[in-house]
């Protein structure tokens, strides 16, 4: 009679196998249900605010197909609330199309979302602005007119130079307007928030600049990240004063290596530093066309320098 202890360690490996829970999914990428790329994001009354652009090019289709902007919102970074959509290219009557990179600020009560878009009758990429009373929208053109035209910056030569603008408000309550593709351009913005106050400069120190500047501040120093090169990774400069000299510190976030761009967003939220960016990684049809919002830890060095991103799957711990 052969023996039948084989057969009852194979049931019992068998039961408990059945038991082990199932491994939750990894925190990278943050949304699942939607392709969403060029981050930025806002704190706003302990409430952390993600907009995104949404990429829409279908599977294997290798082109940009955006045609609006998507809004989430947290109190932990983990677990994210989709809001409907607050911002189309559409609600532009002078743009054609290209939801392109975005970011929203807040002043006086008012959200300014301010965000890249082909440009109806001029050829070439233009940075608008829209408004709302709510973080969560809904949006409407400040203006009735682009912010920045194609032909604001003449001596360019690529039809696509004005796009990625990042904003940001000093201390003394002096808004500033950065952007760029190639050349990183800056302008100081009145009070309205919807006209520049002053001429278009260009910012120096900048070594390989391609796009996607970022512009953040922490413990009294001014920080310009952008993209560099091409696949892009994420370089950052460092400065006492956001008009510069600007001090060029190295790489920040390494190629995502399934997507060629690379956009990054920089906050502080319940006493942690986080970056946040996009990559190629959604499973299905993920790639530089079909892009995911992800989140990882930021740290600083005690110089002000801030430590290489490590990007993981596993993504950023519940903010408490």
């Amino acid at each position: 009679m052969k023996s039948i202890l084989p057969a009852l360690l194979l049931m019992a490996a068998t039961a408990a196998a059945q038991t082990v829970p199932t491994p939750t999914p990894a925190g990278n990428p943050i949304i699942r249900n939607k392709y969403t790329a060029d981050p930025s994001a806002m704190v706003q009354k302990g409430t952390v605010y993600l907009y995104t652009g949404h990429d829409e090019a279908p599977a294997r289709q290798e082109r940009y197909v955006m045609h609006e902007w998507l809004c989430f919102s947290s109190t932990d970074m983990v677990n994210w609330t989709e809001h409907p959509v607050p911002l189309r290219v559409s609600d532009f009557a002078w743009a054609k199309d290209d939801a392109w990179a975005s970011q929203v600020i807040a002043r006086n009560g008012k959200f300014y979302w301010y965000a890249a878009v082909e440009h109806g009758s001029i050829h070439g990429k233009a940075i608008g602005v829209a408004v709302a009373d709510s973080p969560t929208g809904p949006f409407k053109d400040a203006r009735g007119s682009a912010l920045i035209a194609p032909d604001a910056t003449p001596d360019d030569k690529i039809s696509w130079a004005d796009i990625d603008p990042t904003v940001f408000i000093d201390s003394k309550g002096q808004g500033y307007l950065f952007w760029g593709n190639t050349t990183c351009y800056y302008a100081k913005l009145k009070p309205s928030m919807t006209e520049l106050d002053g001429p278009i400069q260009t910012v120096k120190g900048l070594p390989r600049f391609t796009e996607a500047p970022w512009v953040h501040e922490h413990n009294g120093w001014y920080y310009l990240s952008y993209a560099s090169e091409f696949p892009e990774k994420i370089v950052y400069a460092m400065s006492r004063n956001l008009e510069g000299p600007w001090e060029y510190k190295g790489i920040l976030n390494e190629l995502a290596g399934n997507s060629n761009t690379n956009h990054q967003a920089i906050i502080d939220f319940k006493g942690q530093s986080y970056f946040i960016y996009h990559n190629g990684g959604a499973n299905t049809d993920g790639g530089s066309y079909r892009r995911s919002v992800c989140i990882d830890n930021l740290y600083y060095n005690k110089d002000g320098t801030m430590k290489r991103v490590v990007m993981t799957t596993e993504g950023v711990k519940a903010a408490k």
